[in-house]
């Protein structure tokens, strides 16, 4: 036994055996596996910040030029009313901007002047606010039916709302034409009657079927539980309508009004269609018309320009300041809580 036990252990630290070393080798390569994993994902994390570098410089590139687009006819408008006529038509200075030579403001001046822009003015105004304070009350009104009240064929009804919003409108142009002539409003509104081009001017576009669907989404988040307890607590409807649905939508209602009284400001295929007497032209109308060329003579369009200016002057004041309203009313409108 002695001389096995000799023999085994001879053989264990016999120098010229050579024992594995498994551990040593696996940590070896984990560790080379390691760095070069590292300094891959090093790599990797260069090449994704060089992409999103570039990813940004193109996305930013792309909204400038666009940003340009848009805003170029818009400095073209200004620079233009700031020239002389004889300096619009020379060929050199088409297209520059801001030519030499002092500017004036004589074409805002001369405006008022070869224009009845004041009554032009006033006219719109007109038109716009009561088109738009009746045209608020029908959407509140429906937009409230159709959330709230309970009636056979509601689904049908309003479905049949929304389809009428595939239809152009350019048909229920031809359609309200025909109607107003049918009840001679047309003609007494050629001959000076104020009243018949009010109605003429207002009554066919007070339902818009997009208002009513983006107000009828917002009453929609309202809990129906508010509305039970307060029929319970004897509430009538127009009241409950008043104290709570309008105050809790008051954002989307600030963005009809703006949206529909800048629709009543830039009108122009209807009032050209049905007025035919220069003292209810509305300011788009009035424009086009004071500037019209019938003699073959060279139009005025520094002039024109300037006129423009002024027009868009109200717009650009309601959509800088009051366009979070906006953005607010139609973003709370798409969600329904």
């Amino acid at each position: 036994m002695d001389e096995l036990k000799n023999e085994v252990t001879t053989q264990d630290v016999d120098p010229e055996v050579s024992v594995p070393t498994e551990p040593q080798t696996q940590t070896g390569d984990a560790l080379t596996q390691g760095v070069m994993h590292e300094r891959d994902m090093k790599k990797e994390t260069k090449k994704q910040d060089v992409m999103k570098i570039l990813g940004k410089i193109g996305v930013y590139l792309f909204l400038s030029v666009m940003a340009f687009i848009v805003v170029f006819p818009f400095l073209w408008m200004i620079a233009t009313s700031l020239k002389h006529l004889s300096e619009y038509y020379d060929s050199n200075l088409d297209l520059v901007l801001f030519p030499g030579g002092p500017r004036d403001f004589h074409n805002f001046a001369e405006v008022f002047t070869e224009t009845d822009l004041g009554r032009y003015f006033i006219n719109t105004l007109i038109v716009g606010v009561a088109s738009t304070f009746m045209s608020l009350i029908i959407t509140v009104l429906s937009a409230f039916a159709l959330s709230r009240l309970k009636f056979k064929g509601q689904n049908a009804f309003f479905a049949g709302l929304l389809a009428t919003m595939m239809i152009p409108g350019e048909l229920f142009t031809i359609t309200n034409y025909k109607t107003v002539a049918d009840l001679g409003w047309t003609n007494q509104f050629g001959d000076g009657g104020w009243f018949n081009a009010f109605l003429t001017l207002t009554l066919p576009f007070l339902v818009s079927v997009f208002y009513i669907y983006l107000l009828k989404q917002n009453f929609m988040q309202i809990p129906n539980e508010l509305y039970l307890a307060a029929k319970v607590d004897g509430t009538t409807d127009l009241k409950y309508l008043w104290k709570v649905m309008i105050p809790l939508a008051l954002p989307t209602l600030i963005s009809i009004t703006i949206l529909k009284m800048m629709g009543a400001w830039n009108t122009y295929m209807w009032p050209k269609l049905t007025t035919t007497n220069q003292d209810f032209y509305l300011i788009t109308i009035g424009l086009r018309e004071a500037f019209s060329s019938a003699d073959n003579q060279q139009p005025d369009i520094p002039l024109q320009m300037a006129a423009v200016t002024l027009v868009s002057i109200p717009l650009f004041l309601v959509f800088i300041f009051l366009r979070k309203y906006i953005m607010r009313g139609v973003s709370r409108s798409g969600i329904k809580g």
